[in-house]
């Protein structure tokens, strides 16, 4: 299964607001340190707004931050909220099927208890989990060097 880059970009907004929960991350900031476009984590972050994951703070000195500890976060709730297509064949999907095996095989069983053996996993693991190695985390994003918000050695 590959996740879209929504969600991809999800689960790293999370993350770096996890790891900077003691401040408030602005867009800009977060575009910076991934080097990813503005854009796109706007959409993102909007979406992590909408489903209850991440509260925004409008104005000047305003940013992102999680709206509930990260401890109480489960990466499989959050991929399932993101993901709007699991299925790993056709005949897992929704709609009509174009294979003529369908139903005849044990593909598609086999295919959906994979499926449900990777949101399993997922479900084992909060955003805390994800974070745990706090240190090298912030060092990756240039966190805590006195940087913090002025991104003077990126920007």
């Amino acid at each position: 299964m590959r996740l879209t880059s929504h969600t991809d970009f999800a689960l790293r907004l999370l993350m770096s607001l996890a790891v900077m929960e003691e401040r408030l991350v602005t867009i800009e900031e977060l575009s910076t340190r991934h080097r990813l476009s503005r854009n796109h984590l706007m959409k993102v972050a909007q979406t992590l707004v909408s489903l209850g994951y991440v509260t925004g703070v409008r104005g000047r000195t305003g940013g992102l931050k999680l709206a509930k500890p990260a401890s109480a976060i489960r990466m499989g709730e959050v991929v399932r909220a993101l993901e709007d297509d699991t299925a790993l064949v056709e005949c897992l999907g929704d709609g009509p099927t174009t294979c003529i095996l369908s139903g005849a095989c044990l593909l598609t069983r086999t295919m959906g208890r994979a499926r449900e053996a990777f949101f399993a996993s997922l479900d084992e693991v909060t955003l805390a989990d994800l974070v745990a190695p706090r240190i090298l985390l912030r060092q990756r994003l240039g966190v805590g060097n006195g940087n913090e918000r002025g991104l003077a050695a990126t920007a």
